[in-house]
């Protein structure tokens, strides 16, 4: 193949990553308006619509190099040439990162995933020793020229929004009020703010996010969330402590939208402000999931050569339907759809799969963990037990492959790992098993409120985060709220009703009885009267009918990433 035709090749894959992101970016755009405007359920839509994009352009692009190529196409040795090619082009591109996804993607998508090395792929960034360069038009920064409460107002004034505000001033001194309790004396005339220039949406909310820096030189993370009351913009919290912002950027909640041309230099201001976070967590925070799925596939390699444990099978009790792994020293599992099902569960691997796609599209509420998906997944093989290589073979020896040097599996899912909640409660004292109790029923409530019906709610399928959340994790039951008939168990017809083997009522596929839950939830009879203090309603037909009718109306609950002590005026009267 000429060098001309190199080239062009590389220009097309560089082309087809612009024209997405592009469409990524005018999706994201429009997020302005659909909050001023209160469109809740364009928000969800818009989610799917801008996480559809990436696939949708990989393929164009494939197709149009199967054309240009002809008889050509699927030939490792013209398209590792054209990697060179492409390389070139990303010297001084902004979107390097975005871009080299994107050439990884094209190239599995004409190998089938195979072959996959530093040759043909970047699997390691080509411009790794490139220092990102902030643009003048990524923050803002401000000073205390008088008082705080006017720096504060400087940078509210410099905000997009086009709606005006329902009390500014009363907003400013409430947050002023709350930074010096959380703050003390380091909120003086040295204090300076750097601000990201545009507002990161989610949900009903628009967050300001910026740092600040104390005269001694340390820094913290600001982050405002504004939220739409009754037309009118509202400051509804202020909050500086590093775990509570990190919860906010947490994986179980849904993606960002944030206007970010040079996503590079967001994500890298960002680390910034998290530490904890890693870039594979901060890039999928912003919607670049796919970015986010390589970053996450180089800091797995980077473990692996700086570790030297074994993977293993996960702690807790074995999934009907998937099977996982993890190293110990690892803060990630990896889940495994198996060949064959226990007989109880009626779904198909292809059904698992559109679940968790369900799951990456839905509004997560901080309460489902986020999956990244991979295919022909290679581990060394010696890192892998004897125990371990018989479970995988034995389970799914459609998509595992195993050989002197590695282990190769066809399709997996990579997964924050989290204690599950069943170990956790065991050892729990009393203070936390009361807290666990109450997040496990919150975790349920909010999934339920936001059109989520997790169908397998035993405790085995929930996790606790290092924050204490509860987090739901288990996803081949799931379903739409909206699609399932809660029902209450009729009143036995004669005594011996009770006794027979079979209900005496009829049972449709998507009926559910709440009052069946007590049968495989409280066994513990710790959990069973905390439950009963804390979630009765749970039980109750009526409880899962309410928000059924909620969410017909398109009522969807205000559920906040953050702790209501960080919340300058609980009491006002919001609209749902």
């Amino acid at each position: 193949m000429s060098a001309a035709m190199e080239s062009l090749i590389a220009h097309t894959i560089l082309q087809g990553s612009d024209a997405m992101f592009g469409r990524f970016l005018d999706v994201t755009a429009e997020a302005q308006q659909r909050f001023e405007h209160q469109q809740w359920s364009q928000v969800h839509q818009a989610l799917k619509t801008r996480i559809s994009f990436y696939d949708h352009h990989v393929e164009l692009v494939t197709n149009q190099i199967q054309i240009m190529l002809g008889g050509q196409y699927a030939n490792q040795i013209c398209l590792t040439a054209v990697k060179q090619a492409y390389q070139n082009l990303l010297v001084d591109y902004p979107r390097y990162d975005i871009a080299e996804s994107f050439f990884n993607s094209v190239y599995c998508r004409i190998f089938k995933h195979r072959n996959i090395n530093r040759d043909n792929i970047f699997v390691h960034s080509s411009q790794q020793h490139r220092i990102p360069t902030y643009p003048s038009t990524l923050t803002r920064h401000y000073r205390v020229q008088t008082t705080v409460a006017a720096m504060i107002e400087r940078m509210l004034d410099d905000q997009p929004f086009t709606l005006n505000w329902n009390d500014k001033q009363r907003d400013i001194q409430l947050l002023v009020t709350h930074l010096a309790a959380e703050l003390g004396d380091k909120l003086d005339q040295q204090l300076t703010l750097e601000q990201i220039r545009e507002p990161f949406y989610r949900n009903k909310a628009a967050y300001l996010v910026g740092k600040l820096t104390f005269a001694n030189g340390e820094s913290l993370p600001l982050v405002l969330p504004v939220l739409n009351h009754k037309g009118q913009l509202l400051l509804d919290a202020g909050i500086c402590n590093v775990n509570d912002v990190s919860v906010i950027f947490g994986f179980a909640r849904s993606y960002f939208m944030v206007y970010s041309p040079a996503p590079a230099a967001l994500v890298r201001f960002l680390a910034q402000l998290l530490p904890n976070k890693n870039l594979a967590e901060l890039y999928t925070a912003i919607g670049c999931q796919k970015h986010g799925k390589t970053e996450f596939y180089r800091q797995f390699l980077d473990h692996l050569a700086h570790s030297d444990d074994q993977f293993i099978i996960a702690p807790g009790i074995k999934g009907m339907v998937m099977s996982v792994f993890t190293l110990p020293s690892y803060d990630f599992v990896f889940k495994i759809i198996k060949d064959k099902f226990a007989p109880q569960k009626d779904i198909s691997p292809h059904v698992v799969k559109q679940k968790y796609q369900l799951v990456k599209e839905h509004d997560r509420v901080g309460r489902m963990a986020d999956t990244q998906e991979y295919r022909h997944f290679s581990f060394p093989r010696h890192r892998f037990s004897d125990e371990l290589i018989h479970e995988l073979l034995t389970i799914a020896p459609s998509i595992v492959t195993v050989t002197d040097d590695d282990v190769i599996i066809e399709h997996l899912y990579m997964e924050r790992r989290m204690i599950p909640f069943n170990i956790y409660i065991e050892t729990a004292n009393d203070a936390d098993l009361r807290y666990a109790v109450n997040e496990y029923g919150n975790a349920i409530k909010q999934l339920a409120a936001a059109n989520i019906f997790p169908g397998d709610m035993l405790f085995k399928n929930f996790g606790v985060t290092r924050h204490k959340r509860v987090v739901f994790y288990d996803y081949d039951e799931i379903t739409y709220m909206n699609e399932m008939n809660f029902r209450t168990i009729p009143e036995p017809r004669y005594p011996e009703d009770e006794m027979a083997a079979e209900p005496w009522y009829s049972v449709g596929i998507n009926d559910v009885f709440p009052e069946e839950f007590r049968t495989f939830l409280l066994i513990n009879p710790k959990v069973k009267t905390l439950f009963n203090e804390l979630h009765q309603d749970l039980f109750e037909a009526s409880y899962w009918q309410h928000l059924q009718n909620n969410i017909s109306q398109e009522l969807y609950p205000d559920v906040f990433p953050y702790h209501a002590r960080h919340r300058l005026h609980i009491n006002i009267n919001k609209p749902q």
